[in-house]
């Protein structure tokens, strides 16, 4: 097993709290990928959450417990799924 599998396996609680669609509060949050007004895409043990809406804004990040807080008009939550690297044919063969 590589150390790619094992962190996969192990994955962080994550959730998500939509209040009034106006503040958001996720948990099992890895990084900020990027935010600006419209939109905030953030790393999750699940793939990447993208958040959009009017006037967004990150409030608050706790990078030791994984915990984002975003405000504004929040109009959608939407999850990309993370792609695995599949190596060379080579590599995948001869596992």
């Amino acid at each position: 097993m590589d150390i790619r599998e094992t962190a996969d396996t192990q994955k962080k609680p994550h959730t998500v709290t939509l209040e009034n669609r106006k503040t958001l509060v996720a948990t099992g949050i890895n990084r900020i990928i990027s935010y600006d007004s419209a939109a905030a895409s953030l790393e999750t043990p699940f793939g990447t959450l993208t958040i959009g809406g009017q006037d967004i804004t990150v409030s608050e990040l706790s990078v030791q417990t994984g915990e984002v807080r975003i405000g504004g008009s929040i109009e959608f939550l939407q999850y990309t799924a993370q792609q695995r690297e599949r190596g060379s044919l080579f590599k995948r063969a001869t596992r």
